[in-house]
C-alpha cells in the first residue's frame, strides 16, 4: 500500500452505538431527499420484479441473480451517497447529485471507472459464491434442486442432514471477506481520489479495528434488506435509500479522510 496514503487515512474507533447512529442519520437524510430515495428505491423493485418475471421457477437462476443483486446493491447506491455528502456539507441535493456522482466532473460528462471496476468484482463475487453454493448442494442434496420449493423441502426443511447449516455457514464464511472489502470502498471512491486497491485496504482496516461493530453493522444491513424485500418487495422502496445513506454516514464516522486529495466534483 502507498506509504503516503497508510499516513493519511486516519481509522478511527467504534462502538456498538454507531450503527444505531448511522441507521438515524441515513432516516434522516431520507427525509429531507424522499423522491431521489423512492426514485433508487422503484429501480431496485423494478429489477427484483424483472429478476421474477424472467427465472420464473428456476431455483438456481433465482439465487444466482438474487445474490448478485445483494453484493452489486451498494454500487447502486452511490448516488445516495452523494447526496448525504451534500446534505452533511450544508448543500442541498437531488437528481442532479446522482448525476454528477457518476456521470461528471471538471465540467466534462465522463465516467469514474474506479466505481465501475469494484462493481465489476462484486459481481464476480456473487457469480462465485453461486457456483461454490451450487457445487455443494448438488453434491451433497439426496434428491434434485429444481425449484425453491424444491430447496425449501429439501434442504431447508429437511432433518435428516445438517445441508442446510452447512450451506448457512459456507455463505458466511464467504459473505465475510467481501462485507469486509466493501463496507467504506465505494464511499472513499466517491469523496476521495484513491485507487480501488487502496479503498479496499482502507475498508479491511477498518473492520480490523472494529470486528464487533462492523459484525453489528453487517447484521442489520442483512436483516433490513432481507425484510424489505420480504415484505413484497415494497419495503425496498424505503429500505434501499435508508442504507444508503447510512452507509455515509458509516463511512464518514469510521475513518478521517480528510488528508487525502479530494475526488475532483462536476461543476455546479
Amino acid at each position: 500500500m502507498n506509504p503516503q496514503f497508510q499516513q493519511a487515512l486516519g481509522v478511527r474507533r467504534l462502538t456498538l452505538g454507531h450503527p444505531v447512529r448511522w441507521l438515524r442519520a441515513g432516516w434522516a437524510d431520507f427525509l429531507c431527499t424522499w423522491p431521489v430515495g423512492l426514485a433508487h428505491g422503484a429501480a431496485v423493485v423494478s429489477f427484483a420484479l424483472l429478476v421474477l418475471l424472467v427465472a420464473g421457477n428456476d431455483f438456481w437462476l433465482l439465487a444466482g441473480a438474487f445474490s448478485g443483486f445483494l453484493l452489486v446493491a451498494p454500487v447502486i447506491a452511490v448516488g445516495l451517497y452523494a447526496i448525504s455528502r451534500e446534505l452533511e456539507a450544508g448543500r442541498p441535493g437531488g437528481f442532479r447529485t446522482v448525476y454528477d456522482a457518476w456521470m461528471s466532473w471538471r465540467g466534462r460528462p465522463r465516467h469514474d471507472w474506479r466505481l465501475v471496476i469494484f462493481g465489476c468484482l462484486l459481481a464476480l463475487a456473487g457469480t462465485g459464491w453461486v457456483m461454490t453454493s451450487a457445487a455443494l448442494i448438488t453434491a451433497l442434496s439426496p434428491e434434485p434442486i429444481n425449484s425453491p420449493v424444491d430447496f425449501l423441502r429439501h434442504v431447508v426443511a429437511s432433518r435428516e442432514h445438517y445441508l442446510f447449516e452447512l450451506w448457512m455457514m459456507l455463505g458466511g464464511v464467504l459473505a465475510a471477506p467481501v462485507f469486509a472489502s466493501s463496507v467504506i470502498t465505494l464511499p472513499l471512491l466517491l469523496d476521495r481520489q484513491v485507487t480501488v486497491l487502496e479503498a479496499v485496504t482502507a475498508s479491511w482496516l477498518v473492520v480490523i479495528r472494529n470486528p464487533a461493530v462492523m459484525a453489528l453493522w453487517a447484521g442489520m444491513l442483512a436483516g433490513l434488506s432481507v425484510a424489505g424485500l420480504a415484505v413484497a418487495l415494497v419495503g425496498s422502496l424505503v429500505v434501499v435509500p435508508l442504507l444508503g445513506h447510512a452507509s455515509w454516514h458509516a463511512y464518514t464516522d469510521a475513518v478521517d479522510a480528510g488528508a487525502l486529495p479530494e475526488r475532483v466534483r462536476g461543476a455546479p
